[in-house]
């Protein structure tokens, strides 16, 4: 609930494991602290497909060296929702769920004025910890918008005796490719790239390229789609055009920052196709003064750079800095 006329010593902006992990290492410190989501908690996790199963052992998930406890060595998401829940009620942090901040105003380098769906705030520091994983990397090709197609993948149920093209090769349009197939989907992976890519999941990959040399699941390699149908997609093959009769698309490239709203808070991004926002590493405050990064977003196109795991440090890091001020 807002507060009128409270000046936080800190809001962070996300709700996800390492906007937890820095609201804990803020309340550690005495610092009135603010979490603003604009979904559920822990938002991009609870979106993940529903039987996905974390690369990180549970170990390298865990938050302020509170015990993460698996039934596997490498949890599945709804594990990771259950810890991550208690960790955020367990140590009653304060977090506004489903409210999204709309834009970030500094003032001078100790205040910052916050708005949101729901009200304005002011904060003496500022995290964004939003990850990556709002805003698709679309095609641009005709068809994108049919109701056919989707940039997300939950279960595989839905698409059971359906004809289904997965376009991708990283681990999620994997993950969706074997589980179609095996609840009884016709799949058909399309892949820019010569063969699989080498970041999937070691225990995965050689399950998904056995079943493509096998024909359980067909794969078109340096080929992608030119236009999506109502009932057909057309590919851009080596062999030349193809026409597939289609009934959903799942398109599977890979996620991006939100770099406008970096923008316009006044962040500077690198011109080259990284993105990568300026911060500075000792500290991991940006080029605006009071305004820090934390997680995934720190890399910017380079999403594979960080993970929860090698990101938590961001928290002590930040917050050090703070204190220091």
């Amino acid at each position: 609930m807002q507060t009128p006329d409270k000046t936080y010593d800190l809001i962070i902006i996300g709700g996800g494991p390492i906007g937890i992990a820095c609201g804990l290492e803020a309340k550690k410190h005495n610092l009135s602290c603010l979490i603003l989501e604009k979904g559920c908690l822990v938002n991009s996790l609870y979106h993940y497909p529903a039987n996905m199963t974390f690369f990180s052992t549970s170990e390298k998930l865990e938050l302020d060296n509170i015990p993460f406890i698996s039934n596997n060595p490498k949890p599945r998401k709804a594990e990771a929702l259950e810890y991550y829940r208690r960790i955020a009620v367990s140590n009653e942090l304060d977090i506004n769920l489903f409210e999204k901040v709309i834009s970030v105003h500094s003032k001078d380098k100790s205040a910052h004025s916050i708005k949101t769906s729901k009200g304005n705030y002011t904060s003496k520091n500022v995290i964004i910890a939003t990850g990556f994983y709002d805003i698709p990397n679309y095609l641009g090709i005709p068809g994108e918008d049919l109701p056919k197609v989707n940039h997300y993948y939950n279960d595989p149920h839905y698409y059971a005796k359906q004809k289904t093209i997965v376009v991708g090769a990283s681990n999620s349009a994997v993950d969706a490719a074997l589980e179609i197939y095996r609840k009884g989907g016709d799949v058909t992976m399309i892949v820019r790239t010569p063969e699989i890519g080498q970041r999937v999941k070691y225990w995965v990959r050689p399950d998904i390229i056995n079943r493509i040399e096998e024909g359980s699941i067909k794969a078109y390699f340096q080929a992608e789609i030119k236009e999506i149908k109502e009932t057909e997609v057309i590919l851009k093959t080596a062999e030349g055009e193809k026409t597939l009769e289609n009934d959903f698309v799942l398109l599977l490239t890979g996620y991006r920052p939100n770099f406008d709203f970096l923008k316009n808070i006044g962040i500077n991004i690198s011109k080259d196709e990284k993105h990568i926002p300026e911060y500075d590493k000792e500290s991991m405050e940006t080029n605006v003064p009071g305004i820090y990064l934390a997680g995934v977003i720190c890399g910017g196109m380079e999403t594979h750079k960080w993970f929860i795991e090698n990101s938590r440090i961001h928290a002590e890091i930040i917050i050090k800095d703070i204190i220091s001020k």
